[in-house]
């Protein structure tokens, strides 16, 4: 399952993100997404968790804890949408 994890500080590293979901099961990858040009983080991510079961509980339980000062938004990632220019 794919997680989206938004609101994070521009302080946490991938490292630290997945360390957080790894308490509720394996995770397959943790990846924040940041400026081509700066490469500062846009504060927000995505963990992947191959076990629903797993995935569920960590989204049930991480949505809206503090993390590095910051109330965390995590929820079930939603696939991209078309692009409006095409």
């Amino acid at each position: 399952m794919n997680i989206y994890v938004g609101n994070l500080s521009y302080n946490v590293e991938e490292s630290e993100l997945k360390r957080v979901f790894e308490e509720y099961g394996e995770v397959t990858t943790a990846k924040i997404i940041t400026d081509k040009y700066t490469r500062r983080s846009k504060g927000f991510g995505f963990i992947v968790m191959e076990n629903t079961e797993e995935a569920e509980k960590a989204i049930k339980r991480l949505n809206g804890i503090q993390l590095d000062s910051r109330e965390i938004v995590v929820n079930e990632a939603r696939p991209k949408s078309e692009s409006f220019f095409r």
